[in-house]
This record gives C-alpha cells, structure tokens and sequence, in this order.
C-alpha cells in the first residue's frame, strides 16, 4: 500500500473547524479516488460514495433542488443502504465534473453544515466550471481545493523502502554541504534512474514494486497515455480534438530541440499561436503538462516578471514522457547509455520533482545565448538552478553570477551526476536532493 502525503493533508483538512467542502483536482489515475476513500472509511463512521460516470442516475438528486435535505432524500433512494448522520457522514463526489448541480450543491452543504464533503475530478480545469448553457456554476467562497499528483519522487522512496532516518542524512549532508556516503549516493543515484522511467502513477509505481518487471511497467504507462488520447476525443470541443492531440504528441520533439522553447511550427510546418494557444491550456487544465515560463529578467517576484506567451512544457509525470519514446529507452536511462536526449529528459525529471513541489516553473534565456534551465525563489531569494545530466560548466550561470549589478543574483545551484560539493560560485547537488530544495 502506497503512503501518500495527500493523507495528512486530508486529516487537517477535517481538523479544521467549519472546513468547506473539499475539492481535489488532478489528472486522471494519479490516485485522488483511492486516497479519499480510504481517508473517509478510517475516520467516519459512515461513507456515501458516487461516481457519476458509473452511476448517473445520481445526477437526478442534484437537478431539482438544491435542499441538502431533499439531494439527501434523493440518494438515500437511489443508493439503498446509504445513512446521512450528522457530523458522522462524508460524501464522496467522484468524477464531479460530469455533474455541475453537485459543484453548484457545494454551496448549500457548506452553509447547512452537517455533513462532511469531499469531491474528485479529473478534468475540472477543462470541464467542471460550467454547466450545459455555459454558465459558470463554481460556489465562488464555499469550497476549498487542493491539487493532486502522481506520486512526487520523496513518495517513491518511501514505497522502496527509504526510512525517514536516510533522508535525514540526506538533508544533513545538503545542509552541511558534506558528500553524502558512498553507498547511499549510490542507492539514492540507481533510485532516481528508476524515478525517471517509472514516474509516480500508482498503478505503474505498483506494477513496479511488486515485479520490477519493466514491460509490464511501460504497458501500463502507455495504457495511460492512451486513455489520455481518448479524453481529448471525448471532452474537447470537435473542432478542437486534432490541434490538442497534434500538441501533446509534440511534446518529446519540443524537448529534443537545443532550445526548447515552445514552438508552434513544431508542432506542424505554418502552424500559429492562434490556433493551437487553447489546446495548450486543455492539456495544462488537465493536469498532464506544465509550462516553465521564461522570464525578462532574473528579480523577484518571478511570476510579475515572466513572459507568458513565451515558455517551454514538460509532463507532469516523467515516467509517462519516457514512456512516448520509442521502445529501447527505459534500458538506455537505468544503463547510462542516453546522449544528446539525455538533457531533455532530466530537465522534464526536475520539472516534474519541482512541479510535485507545487512550484511554478520559470526558466532564464535571452537571444546573446545566456540560458539558465530554471530559476526560483529559495528562502526570500532568486536562486538560479541548473540542470547537468552527467558533466557540464554552467557558462551562462557563471557569467550572471559574475554580474550581481545587471542581473541581481548571487546563489546558485548546479544539478547533477555528482555528490555534494561547493565552488566558490555554486553549490553542487546530486539530481536526487532536487526534492529537498523547498523554499
């Protein structure tokens, strides 16, 4: 059974006095239904379960009244069995996107009080904010939400075994700017490999554990990926399913590129940002992608000075990305065996171990050829970060450091195949403390 950090956050949640209804966003199969039942059925007495795909009559208690009493009413028939007991129930809205009464219903059961509610959706940025007519039925003040990943790479070691002790060591030798010993540098060093082609969907993460069989592992991820593709087809608008489809399969040629900005003529020859800008954000709203912003000039605040309309885009879920190049690859990277890919593939690892952090992403690049691969805020400072796939000297981070008066930098951090270090200029980490870089 995977430990998931979405369990504490849960239990405070319901710790909170008067908490709202809670809304838990996330791309489909990264586990938001398995955590919240599991959540309900240890710490209520009673549960009430719906999922509106399988059970769409329930979508009739929701579109008449908006009474807690008579929605209540509505599925205790529907549902045989199902008991409502003040300050003992939870509610569970699966899939709540397909029933925006239910979304709008939030409101009422957040002002009634009695019962706690819980609703998941996996396409709420693309569907859940509005109803058939296109009127926007969010409870603006009445609900609460959170954001859900696949398994973060700090989750993956605690399902292989990594003790809370060892990443206290860890964090000990980044604090101290000591090597951390050899035979853990080595673990955590064949641990990250393994990160990167399994990434962090529990069914694959399963998969993985309990056989280490890496075919089964790649059927898997690519049995999600493919049920990607079907939610395009299903969700998106009809003139817009083949721009949206033709911008995800981009994705691996967007990275191959030395710079991989994101470029609408990769996509295909002549295409244009206006027509392909909304199937960029379909896949952003659900939760597959995240964009690294580029900023004008390295100063914080980060978000005030980032160019919107020009950015770069990983997956959420590294193990997913890998899994959409060719057959042959997930050897290459746990044999060490990757060249000029290589790059693409650890800076998407990093995106996606930061992304996990719930932080945005902003990059460094100007058209002199200085480009730093990320840029963020560490303790109330700017921090550049650069990511080494094995070797490699930082030029543009040198040469920025070297210019505090333009450029308002003077920290940064180089990523790497490497133990912990410091120069007089950075500090040196292996790729595998990338999670402990919290602000």
């Amino acid at each position: 059974m995977l430990k998931r950090k979405i369990e504490e956050i849960l239990a405070e949640w319901k710790r909170e006095p008067h908490h709202k209804p809670l809304v838990i966003k996330g791309c489909r199969q990264c586990g938001k239904t398995y955590s919240v039942r599991k959540f309900a059925e240890e710490n209520y007495d009673h549960v009430v379960y719906v999922n509106f795909v399988e059970q769409e009559d329930c979508i009739l208690a929701f579109e008449n009244s908006k009474r807690v009493d008579d929605i209540v009413m509505g599925l205790t028939a529907i549902l045989p069995g199902s008991v409502f007991k003040a300050g003992c129930t939870c509610l569970i809205l699966d899939e709540i996107q397909e029933c925006p009464g239910a979304r709008t219903a939030l409101k009422f059961f957040q002002i009634d009080g009695r019962y706690d509610v819980i609703a998941t959706g996996s396409l709420l940025g693309v569907r859940g904010y509005r109803d058939n007519d296109g009127y926007n039925s969010i409870p603006v003040g009445y609900e609460q939400h959170i954001n859900m990943y696949p398994l973060d790479f700090e989750e993956f070691l605690w399902a292989n075994g990594i003790t809370s002790v060892i990443l206290g060591k860890i964090q000990e030798c980044m604090n101290e700017a000591s090597p951390v010993p050899e035979a853990l540098h080595s673990r955590m060093r064949q641990l990250l490999l393994q990160y990167t082609v399994v990434g962090g969907m529990p069914a694959v993460v399963n998969t993985f554990i309990n056989s280490h069989d890496m075919g089964r592992v790649l059927m898997e991820q690519r049995s999600i990926v493919s049920s990607y593709g079907e939610d395009m087809v299903k969700y998106a608008d009809k003139k817009d399913k083949p721009r949206i489809r033709e911008c995800f399969e981009s994705i691996p040629r967007q990275l191959s590129k030395e710079n991989k900005k994101f470029q609408y003529s990769t996509i295909r020859k002549g295409a244009k940002a206006s027509q392909y800008e909304g199937s960029i954000q379909w896949i952003e709203d659900a939760g597959i992608i995240c964009r690294c912003r580029n900023l004008s000039i390295t100063e914080l605040p980060l978000d005030g000075n980032a160019m919107q309309d020009v950015f770069k885009i990983y997956m959420v879920d590294t193990g997913l990305f890998v899994s959409m190049l060719e057959d042959g690859t997930q050897a290459d990277i746990l044999q060490g065996r990757l060249y000029g890919y290589k790059g693409a593939i650890f800076e998407n690892l990093i995106a996606d171990i930061f992304t996990k952090m719930e932080r945005k992403l902003y990059y460094f690049h100007k058209d002199s050829g200085l480009e730093v691969d990320f840029v963020m805020r560490i303790k109330g400072e700017c921090v550049l970060v650069e990511v080494k796939s094995r070797t490699g000297n930082a030029k543009s981070t040198k040469t920025i450091l070297r210019h505090p008066e333009k450029y308002h930098v003077e920290k940064a951090i180089k990523l790497g195949d490497y133990n912990v270090g410091k120069t007089e200029e950075m500090l040196i980490l292996p790729l595998y403390m990338a999670f402990l870089l919290r602000d």
